[in-house]
C-alpha cells in the first residue's frame, strides 16, 4: 500500500494532524512537546491514531442493531466487492488493485485501512511480499457474500459497456450458483473458458472446489462467452448453446449438460395468493 502523507504539527494554534483530504486541529495553548512524543507520533503508531480519528469521524446511522453495525463497517462503497476477492484467496494490494480498474489508490487504500480498523482484513506476510486477507471475523461473510450475490444475479441483464468480468467475480458467481444436489454423486472436473479468463472447477462427491487458472487433465474444457449467463439462468438451454455455436467443448461433451445443471441462478419463489 502507498504511504499516506500524514502531518504532525504543534504550534500556537495547538495540534494538527492532516493530510490532503483530512484536517484535525485541536486548539488551545501547547506546551513544548516532548521529542519523544513527537517521535512516537511520527513513527507507525501515527498510523493507529489516524484510523481512530477516521472511524471517530464517520457518520453512524445511530441505531443500536446488528444490521446497522454491519453496514457501518462494510457498507461503503467498493468494500463488499474486495471482500468477495479475498474470500477467493490472500492478494497483494496490486492484485487488488489490478480487480478493480475504476478504483482509485486512494480508496483502496481507504477502504482497507478501514476494514483493518473493524478487524475484517488483516495483512500478512507471504513468501516476503505484504498481502491482504479476511480475519476469521472477515471469513464469517462468506455465506453473506454468497446470499447477496445470488439475490444480485436475478437482476443481471446484458452486460453494459463498462462491466467487466474477472477471475475472482467468476470464481464466487460459480460459488454463489453452485446447485449441491443437482451434484449428488458426481465426480468431475472442468475447466471454463471465458475470453481471456480461465478458471476452473472440481466437484468430488458433490462437494465443489473452484481456482484460477487452467486445469491439467480436466474432463470437460468449455468455452464460452455471454451465452453463460444465459445458460445460468435458463434462457437458453445446452443443446441451443451447442447448436448456435456459442460454445466449445473439448472432452466429454456428454457431461455439458450436468455442468450446466450445476450452476444455475435460481428464481426466487412467487408466494402464492
Amino acid at each position: 500500500m502507498t504511504d499516506n502523507q500524514w502531518k504532525l504539527v504543534v504550534d500556537r494554534e495547538g495540534v494538527t494532524i492532516a493530510s490532503d483530504r483530512f484536517r484535525l486541529t485541536a486548539a488551545g495553548a501547547v506546551p513544548a512537546p516532548d521529542e519523544a512524543v513527537i517521535e512516537a507520533m511520527e513513527s507507525s503508531q501515527l498510523d493507529g491514531i489516524i484510523s481512530e480519528l477516521q472511524s471517530m469521524t464517520r457518520r453512524t446511522y445511530g441505531q443500536f442493531c446488528g444490521l446497522s453495525r454491519a453496514v457501518e463497517m462494510i457498507g461503503e462503497r467498493w468494500a463488499l466487492l474486495i471482500i468477495r476477492d479475498l474470500l477467493v484467496g490472500p492478494k497483494s494490494f496490486t492484485d487488488l488493485a489490478e480487480g478493480f480498474p475504476r478504483l482509485s489508490i486512494d480508496v483502496l487504500c481507504a477502504r482497507l485501512r478501514e476494514m483493518e480498523h473493524f478487524g475484517v482484513v488483516e495483512e500478512t506476510m507471504k513468501d516476503g511480499d505484504m498481502t491482504y486477507e479476511l480475519t476469521a471475523y472477515g471469513r464469517a461473510l462468506d455465506e453473506v457474500v454468497l446470499a447477496l450475490s445470488r439475490w444480485g444475479a436475478l437482476s443481471l441483464e446484458d452486460p453494459r459497456p463498462e462491466d467487466i468480468i474477472t477471475e475472482n467475480s467468476v470464481i464466487m458467481a460459480l460459488r454463489s450458483t453452485y446447485q449441491a444436489e443437482a451434484a449428488a454423486g458426481l465426480t468431475a472436473s472442468f475447466e471454463l473458458r471465458l475470453d481471456q479468463i480461465t478458471i476452473h472447477a472440481k466437484v468430488v462427491d458433490g462437494v465443489l472446489k473452484t481456482g484460477a487458472g487452467s486445469l491439467p487433465d480436466a474432463d470437460l474444457v468449455v468455452e464460452l462467452g455471454p451465452a453463460l449467463k444465459m445458460l445460468m439462468s435458463g434462457e437458453m438451454t445446452p443443446a441451443q448453446a451447442i447448436e448456435a455455436g456459442h460454445v466449445g467443448l473439448t472432452g466429454d461433451a456428454s457431461l455439458f449438460p450436468r455442468f450446466v445443471s450445476l450452476f444455475q441462478i435460481t428464481p426466487v419463489p412467487v408466494p402464492v395468493s
